[in-house]
C-alpha cells in the first residue's frame, strides 16, 4: 500500500477513534449538568409517583450505560433521538425529532461560517503575505497591532463595539440577526452583516500571524538564500518558494479556524440572536433537553475533528516528507 494512503487511512482510523471517546465524555458532561428536567417540567408540586412515571416515559430511569448505547446506536443509523420539549405529564406530545429542529439551524450556521470564510481567508492570506513581504515595515507593524489587539479582545466585546458603531450610532446594519427559511439571500446576507464581521476580525488576525509566522520562518533557509543569490525579487521569492513549502502550517492555522467558525459560533449567535446551532444549544441547556445538547454537541466535535484531519491529510499529500520521520 502506497505511504500516503496508509497514513491517511490511519489517521482517518484516529479520527474515528477520538469521536468515539469524545461521545463518552460528551454523554457524561450532559449527565452531570445540575437539575432535573421532569422536576422542571413538573414543577415542585409534583409528587414522586409523577415524577417517576415520567422518568420511565422519558427513558430517563434506565441505568447511564443502557441509555449511552441506546443513543450512540441510533446516532450510528442518523437518529439523534426526540427534543424533550413539548412533552407534558398531560400525555400530551408534541415533541419534535431533533434533526428536525437541528436541520434548519445548522444550515444558517453554515451559512454564516461560509459567508465568514469566504471574506476571511482570502484576506489573511493576502495580509500575511504582505506583512511578511514588507517585514519590519510601517505597515507590518500597524497590521501586527492590529491583529494582536484583535486576538486579545473577547468575541462579545467585539460584536457589541460593532453593534454600537454600526446599528445603534450608524444605522448601517440590523442588531439582531433574525433570519428565516423564507428569506432571500440578498436580506440574509445583509442581516447576518455583523455577526459576520466579528468573527471575521477574529479568524483574520489568528490566520494572518500563522501565514507571516510560516513564511518568515522559512526565509532563513538555503534555498531561499540561494534563491535570492540568483537575483529574484522579494516577491518572487516569496510567492514562489517560501509560500508552496509553508502550506502545510498555513493549511493546518486554516482548518483550525474554519472549525472555529462552526464550533465557536455560540457567543456571537447569542449575541445577535441569530437561530443557529449554537443558540439552539444554549436554548437546550437552559430548558435541561438532554438529546438536543447530546447531538449539538456531538455535531460540533465531529465538525471540529473532520476539518482538523482535512488540514493533516492535505499537509501530509502537499509535503510528504512528513511521512518520514526525522
Amino acid at each position: 500500500m502506497h505511504p500516503v494512503i496508509r497514513t491517511v487511512l490511519q489517521r482517518l482510523a484516529l479520527g474515528l477513534m477520538t469521536l468515539f471517546f469524545v461521545s463518552i465524555v460528551i454523554f457524561s458532561g450532559v449527565e452531570m449538568l445540575p437539575g432535573d428536567f421532569t422536576q422542571a417540567v413538573l414543577g415542585q408540586a409534583a409528587t414522586e409517583e409523577t415524577v417517576a412515571a415520567f422518568r420511565r416515559e422519558l427513558g430517563l430511569d434506565q441505568p447511564s450505560y443502557v441509555r449511552y448505547i441506546d443513543w450512540i446506536g441510533g446516532v450510528l443509523r442518523g437518529d439523534f433521538g426526540t427534543s424533550f420539549s413539548g412533552r407534558a405529564a398531560s400525555g400530551i406530545d408534541r415533541s419534535r425529532d431533533v434533526v428536525d429542529l437541528i436541520g434548519p439551524r445548522l444550515w444558517n450556521t453554515m451559512f454564516l461560517a461560509s459567508m465568514t470564510a469566504i471574506v476571511a481567508v482570502p484576506l489573511a492570506l493576502f495580509l500575511g503575505i504582505t506583512a511578511a513581504l514588507y517585514r519590519n515595515s510601517i505597515y507590518d507593524r500597524v497590521v501586527n497591532a492590529t491583529t494582536l489587539a484583535t486576538i486579545s479582545t473577547p468575541e462579545f466585546f467585539v460584536a457589541y463595539i460593532l453593534i454600537l458603531f454600526l446599528a445603534a450610532l450608524n444605522p448601517v446594519f440590523p442588531s439582531l440577526a433574525n433570519v428565516s427559511p423564507d428569506t432571500v439571500l440578498s436580506e440574509r446576507i445583509y442581516r447576518s452583516a455583523l455577526p459576520s464581521m466579528t468573527l471575521a476580525l477574529v479568524i483574520i488576525a489568528h490566520m494572518m500571524r500563522m501565514t507571516r509566522a510560516a513564511i518568515i520562518n522559512l526565509l532563513a533557509s538555503p534555498y531561499i538564500e540561494m534563491a535570492r543569490l540568483k537575483g529574484l525579487s522579494s516577491s518572487r521569492v516569496i510567492l514562489f518558494h517560501a509560500l508552496p513549502n509553508a502550506w502545510a502550517p498555513i493549511v493546518n492555522v486554516i482548518a483550525f479556524n474554519l472549525a472555529y467558525l462552526v464550533v465557536g459560533v455560540v457567543v456571537v449567535e447569542v449575541v445577535f440572536v441569530y437561530p443557529g446551532v449554537g443558540q439552539l444549544m444554549v436554548d437546550a441547556v437552559t430548558t435541561r433537553d438532554i438529546p438536543v445538547v447530546q447531538a449539538c454537541a456531538l455535531i460540533f466535535a465531529a465538525t471540529y475533528i473532520v476539518l482538523n484531519l482535512s488540514a493533516d491529510i492535505i499537509s501530509i499529500v502537499t509535503n510528504p516528507r512528513l511521512l518520514h520521520p526525522r
